[in-house]
């Protein structure tokens, strides 16, 4: 499975999650928000309040908002034992 980072490389929480996940050599594909409206429009779809919340990672059909080293872990985990 490919996760999805919706961010900006202007971002330093964007950029701290691209460097956590290469680190941990996941695969993912880095979505920016501020240069691409079509990104920005797949981010706003997720969200019920239309806001451009990021970062966002999508992990299948789970999405997580700003989350911690140790929630991140725990779905990755969650995802690699299914």
């Amino acid at each position: 499975m490919i996760l999805k980072l919706y961010g900006s490389k202007e971002c330093h929480k964007s950029n701290y999650y691209k460097t956590f996940l290469e680190t941990r050599n996941l695969r993912y594909v880095f979505l920016d928000v501020i240069d691409n409206e079509s990104n920005a429009e797949e981010l706003r779809n997720l969200y019920d309040n239309r806001k451009l919340n990021f970062p966002t990672i999508l992990l299948g059909k789970k999405k997580l908002r700003n989350p911690s080293d140790y929630e991140l872990d725990k779905w990755i985990n969650k995802l690699n034992e299914s």
